[in-house]
């Protein structure tokens, strides 16, 4: 259960922009907590895979992941556990780097909501295709200073 950030005064907006943060992906465990330990899937063949020291690994899965039917004041309070648990965590940017790259649409992951982690990808998005017609502009000047 590497897992996501949101409170209850912070909108996923906000929290997103605070929260994000550029980074090379590490590699991608099936799912959080003792599972992705695991998994056979990416990073399972390192020495010491970054989601062998989250700090979720020690806590209960409930608290990550919404149960059925869970009403909005419960979610709001289970998810602010799990993000102080996200808060303390050593690999918290790895965990959510990997719920970015998958992505997960569930659960608490890298201190981040699913809701948090659609608003960072949107961005994301949104940076890279500013950057693309940047770089696009800037190449056609150069071509007709050249020509």
């Amino acid at each position: 259960m590497l897992h996501p950030i949101e409170s209850r005064t912070t909108s996923p907006v906000t929290a997103a922009r605070l929260l994000e943060r550029p980074r090379e992906v590490p590699p991608q465990p099936s799912s959080p907590g003792g599972a992705a330990g695991a998994s056979a899937g990416a990073g399972a063949g390192e020495d010491n895979p970054w989601h062998t020291g989250a700090a979720c690994r020690r806590d209960e899965v409930g608290l990550f992941f919404a149960p059925s039917k869970e009403p909005t004041a419960a979610r709001l309070a289970r998810e602010e556990q799990a993000k102080r648990v996200c808060a303390r965590c050593p690999v918290l940017l790895e965990c959510r780097e990997h719920a970015l790259a998958q992505p997960e649409p569930y659960g608490v992951w890298g201190g981040l909501t699913a809701a948090e982690r659609r608003v960072v990808l949107a961005r994301r998005r949104r940076r890279d295709a500013e950057l693309r017609e940047a770089a696009r502009v800037s190449a056609a000047a150069r071509s007709r200073i050249a020509g």
